[in-house]
């Protein structure tokens, strides 16, 4: 019996032993291992999509295209609000997040490892997933503001993003174009939504916010309290564009704001899609169709202009394997 008992035990124990090593019991969410084989037996079962503030353009649309790859790709994907394209490289290095809203320029910045990434170093822990749409440098003031030009900011109290977000980065640099420095302004770092409460409380002077236009905290403030968008002059534009190539000009059209009914020159950087290097390409692929193929459904004004046909303009980091599948499928270069 002695014997009998023993011989269960280690069988038994056995058993276990090779259920847990076939991966028995895994994780689920952002935080998984991916695998990079087609088969995907490692991918994890639910999408975290790293997005931006609640106030700005990339948590609507992450929201409806969230919706979408559940319904269309085989798992689970939520979104989840963020200090935006920073911290979302970040979240996809850490596997805290499988998907990501990020400016083209800020996905040079980590691919490189220089600006807010140099003490992290290069960052190879994302591929292209596909570029959506222009992500306007918009300058907020209140309508009764004396602020008519970049040049006024000086000894103002500006907010210029979120810590390490994209939009700081636009805003010294832009700042930079007027010979001035973050120390010449009274700094703040502030979501969008959270900016655009401080204006309404008379608690800031003026925010800078990369997004979509329209974006819906500055459309909400406008409704308000009323709004001005500070141009941009010709001549400092060329010299942004000259010195940063991956911006463009961008006019703001007339009564994209109800208080602002004249356009506004300002320049652009793209946005775009990034996704874990390494989940499977039968997934990136399916994920990549739910999201070109519903554009139309996302819910947001901004949809309007994601085309499939653009998907790789601007795009100058590597697209995943996957993705690259549907757009070689669809014609797209």
């Amino acid at each position: 019996m002695k014997k009998r008992s023993l011989l269960l035990s280690l069988t038994l124990l056995l058993t276990v032993s090779l259920v847990t090593a076939c991966g028995g019991g895994g994780n689920a969410g952002g935080g998984n291992t991916g695998g990079g084989s087609a088969g995907g037996s490692n991918d994890p079962s639910q999408l975290v999509i790293a997005t931006g503030g609640t106030g700005g353009t990339y948590y609507p649309l992450g929201g409806g295209m969230a919706d979408h790859i559940t319904k269309n790709a085989g798992v689970t994907a939520t979104a989840q609000s963020t200090g935006a394209s920073a911290e979302n490289v970040r979240l996809l290095r850490d596997k805290q997040a499988d998907i990501a809203f990020i400016q083209n320029d800020i996905a040079e910045y980590a691919v490189n490892g220089t600006a807010m990434f140099e003490q992290d170093g290069k960052i190879d822990a994302f591929q292209a997933l596909g570029a959506l749409y222009d992500e306007t440098i918009q300058i907020v003031v209140s309508a009764d503001s004396n602020i008519n030009s970049v040049a006024d900011l000086k000894g103002k109290r500006v907010s210029v993003g979120a810590p390490g977000s994209g939009t700081e980065m636009n805003a010294q640099q832009i700042l930079e174009a007027y010979g001035l420095k973050f120390e010449d302004t009274q700094l703040q770092r502030l979501s969008f939504a959270d900016s655009a409460n401080a204006i309404q409380d008379g608690q800031l002077d003026a925010a800078f916010q990369t997004a979509g236009t329209p974006t819906a905290a500055i459309t909400e403030l406008a409704a308000t309290k009323g709004v001005k968008i500070i141009p941009i002059d010709a001549d400092k534009i060329d010299a942004i564009i000259a010195k940063y190539p991956f911006y463009v000009k961008t006019v703001i059209p007339g009564n994209t704001y109800q208080t602002v009914p004249d356009e506004i020159a300002t320049v652009s950087v793209k946005s775009m899609l990034v996704i874990r290097t390494d989940l499977s390409e039968d997934l990136v692929y399916k994920v990549t169709k739910a999201i070109f193929e519903n554009t139309d459904k996302l819910g947001h004004a901004k949809a309007k202009e994601i085309k499939l046909e653009n998907a790789l303009a601007g795009v100058s980091v590597p697209v995943h394997p996957g993705a690259k599948k549907y757009f070689d499928e669809k014609g797209v270069k």
